[in-house]
Parts: structure tokens; sequence; C-alpha cells
């Protein structure tokens, strides 16, 4: 029999140490260290002393005799849910999902849960009782008789109740409130979370049934536990908005299955999360009265182009040090174009506050945002007004040129839907333009001063 013996783990990124250290040499955090009980194993070389094959089954193969099942995905009614798992729920693949405590997780996973009518769904719960459950599902309006509910935390009982009901999708809520008997430290213990989440991951890829688990996250955002835990998963999606807004991103950081760039918005309603289809609309303010400081950029999440709003705010600082605040935006990046306008237009901005806001509560970072932001701070700063029915899709370089983006067509193709009647773009973007648009005129320059001195001086 092994003898147990004890370790000391960082809570914050599960780094080991024989002894208690005030500061983890691997995060940097302080004061993370707790002693937790681990079970020792024999060496690894040992495992070279001995003669035969070992025991486990598996037996290395030519990757030609590696026989491959395309097996079809499991699809729900969210279309926002597909696109961010890249097409849909992958049999056999683990899935972890984070987000702040309220923002919706278990809402979302419960209504995707009741939307597969057609699926066997079993939803081991750990936080919340049978009749919360039946509570939220009464408050969403959907039923389903093909939705079960377990309220447990030991991996083993849950085991067993597996292998009797056979469910075609497994939710857990959440990993840090399971524990396993193989361990003996408490739940959501470094080590707990670790060995759960191995087990459930060779579950997975044994049976072939996907399993969806809810991760709390610490103060800084980040997924808590060690950060192996965000490597076992095949996919880790991040639960994004504020909690008193009505509207939440799902966001794709990690995917073995399709893009990590995929977007999904979602709007919190009493009778549950409504998909937006067509995120441009809601990331457009109306306004009664046209406005200066006001440009709209185009952006790529993923697949989908998007038009945003931006918003910017320049007047003359009251203080010595003048103000740089983003909202949404990079703030380093800000500075650039800031510097890029002073040097290059001309635009004395060093002794003005600016402020820069993206609407709708998301954070961009394409840079072919870079033109309508540097519009946007023009029209604030000589309190002029831009068209409505006015593009822009470039990124601009440290010389004041434009650069040319990708995705193009997509980009203008998306802002002719969306009614808009002229869109910039970079010169070096003409040659690889393939499509023809009906109702949108391109306009393309070389600098950025060429569309400042269009839009404006030549009115």
């Amino acid at each position: 029999m092994a003898k147990a013996k004890t370790s000391f783990f960082c809570q914050s990124c599960g780094h080991s140490a024989p002894k208690w250290l005030g500061k983890c040499p691997s995060c940097g955090e302080w004061n993370t260290f707790v002693e937790e009980l681990v079970e020792a194993t024999n060496h690894p070389a040992e495992v070279w002393k001995t003669k035969g094959s070992p025991k486990s089954a598996a037996k290395p193969k030519l990757l030609n005799e590696v026989s491959f099942e395309n097996l079809p995905k499991l699809t729900c009614s969210d279309p926002e849910f597909n696109r961010v798992l890249g097409g849909g729920i992958v049999p056999g693949s683990l899935v972890l999902i984070g987000g702040e405590p309220g923002i919706g997780k278990s809402t979302l996973l419960l209504q995707v849960a009741l939307s597969l009518t057609q699926t066997r769904v079993l939803y081991v719960t750990g936080e919340e009782s049978e009749q919360q459950i039946k509570l939220r599902a009464d408050r969403l309006a959907a039923k389903s008789d093909s939705l079960y509910i377990l309220t447990e935390t030991n991996t083993q009982s849950i085991f067993r109740h597996l292998v009797d009901l056979e469910p075609e999708l497994i939710i857990v809520d959440s990993i840090q409130t399971l524990f396993s008997d193989q361990i003996e430290s408490g739940p959501g213990s470094v080590s707990q979370i670790r060995e759960c989440a191995l087990e459930l991951m060779r579950f997975a890829k044994e049976s072939g049934t996907p399993i969806f688990l809810v991760g709390h996250i610490t103060k800084e955002g980040s997924i808590a536990g060690p950060k192996v835990l965000e490597h076992l998963v095949d996919t880790v999606l991040q639960f994004e908005g504020d909690r008193h807004m009505i509207y939440r991103i799902l966001r794709t950081t990690k995917n073995r299955f399709g893009s990590t760039s995929e977007l999904g918005i979602y709007e919190m309603l009493g009778s549950g999360l409504r998909p937006v289809t067509n995120p441009s609309e809601i990331l457009l303010s109306q306004r009664d009265e046209p406005s200066s400081g006001i440009a709209i950029g185009t952006l790529m999440e993923g697949n989908r182009p998007l038009l945003v709003e931006i918003q910017s705010l320049v007047s003359a600082s009251s203080y010595g040090n003048a103000q740089r605040t983003a909202n949404g935006y990079d703030g380093k990046r800000l500075s650039m174009l800031i510097a890029v306008l002073e040097k290059r237009g001309g635009y004395k901005l060093a002794t003005q506050d600016v402020f820069l806001n993206i609407t709708g509560g998301i954070r961009v970072d394409d840079p072919a945002l870079d033109l309508a932001t540097c519009m946007s701070l023009v029209s604030s700063y000589e309190d002029k007004i831009i068209d409505s029915s006015i593009c822009f899709a470039a990124e601009v370089g440290l010389g004041g040129e434009l650069r040319s983006v990708t995705r193009i067509d997509q980009r203008i193709a998306e802002a002719e839907k969306l009614g808009f009647k002229e869109i910039w773009i970079s010169k070096y973007n003409l040659k690889g333009l393939n499509y023809k648009p009906n109702k949108i005129k391109v306009q393309s320059a070389a600098t950025l001063l060429d569309v400042i001195l269009h839009i404006w001086r030549q009115k």
C-alpha cells in the first residue's frame, strides 16, 4: 500500500513545493500555499526496471492504422452556442465554461439542456438543490422529458449513476464542488480539482459522452484552480458581461474543434438568455440627433463580421497631465494613435483629455478599427460630425499610412447589409477585393490625412 504524504500547493496556479512558501515562485501570489495530502506513487524510473510490457491496454500504433469515425456533432436550438463550440457539441469533448458569480452560467447550460428534447441529459449539481433547478426551469418556460437532475459531489457515486443511466450529455455544476475518494484533501483544493477533472476526462474519452464543466473564477478573472485544468479540457468558454446590464458575451479562449476567436452575444431577460443573431444592431446605438466624436468601424470576431460604434470625447485638460481613458479598447494602442495624429496630422492632443468608449460593452482588439478610432478622435477634437452612413475598415501605421486588413469582402458585405452608403478602406485592399457591392460605395485612400481631407475639408 502506498504511503500517504503531504505537499504544499499554490491555490492560484497549482505549483507544488515540499514546504510552505510565502510567495509562489510560479505566479508571484502571496500566502496561497496550502498543505494537502497526496498519495505517493512509484518513481517513474522503477517502471523501466520491470520486464515485459506495462499493464496498460494501450499499444503503439502507426498513424495510418488508426481508425477514425467522424461522428456527427450534437446541435442545439441556440445558434450562438453552436457557433462558439465550432458548429455544435463534439462527442467525447470536455468543455469548461467560466464566469463571474451570477453572470448566468447555470442558466445558459440549463437552457441548452432543456432545448435538447431528444437527448438524454444528466445535470449534476453540487451547489443547488433539485427544487432550485426546478424553479429555474419553470422560469425558463421550457420542459423536457429527457433531463435528469442529480445532486451529488462524490465522483465515485456520480460514475455509478452514469453507468446505470448512460446519458448522452453531462453537465457538472461546478467542478470546484466535486471530490474524489482517491484524494484526502477537501473539495476545491488543487489536488481535488485536478483529480476530478482527470476522472471526468477519462470517462468522456472512453465513453464518447460530451461533458460540460462549470468553473469558478478568481478576482483577476481567470479560471480558479490549477492551470492544468484548462490544459486538460478541449474547449474553454468565458461568459462575460456586467451583471447590471442586459447583454452577455460568450467568448471562446480555447477550442480544439474550431476557431478561438468566436463570439456569442446574449440578452438577459426574465425568461432566460435570448441569442442575439444580429449583434451589429445592438452595438450601434440609435440616436435622435447626430453628434461629434462618433465613428463606425468594422471588426472580425472569428468568422463573424461586426460593426461597432466608437465614441470619443476630447476636451481641454484641467490638470497638469492629460487623461487617457479607454473602455473596451487597448489603452496602449489608443496612445499610439494619438501620437500618430499629433505627428502626422498636426493635431495638438498632448494637452487634451481623451476618453474612448466602445458601445455594447464588448472589448475589441482588431487593428481594422484604427481608422474609425482616429476619425472619432478628430471628429470630437474639431467638433465636426461624421455622416452616420459612413463606416471605416483600415489599420493605421506609425507613418499615418492606411494598411490593408483581412477579410475585407465580409466587412463590406456586412456594412452593405446594415444599410451603410459608404465605406473607407486602404487602397492596398483593392487588389484582393472580390466582393461586388450594389448599394454601398467603396472609397480607398493611402493615408489617414487623405480620409480626413475628403470627409470634411473638401465639403
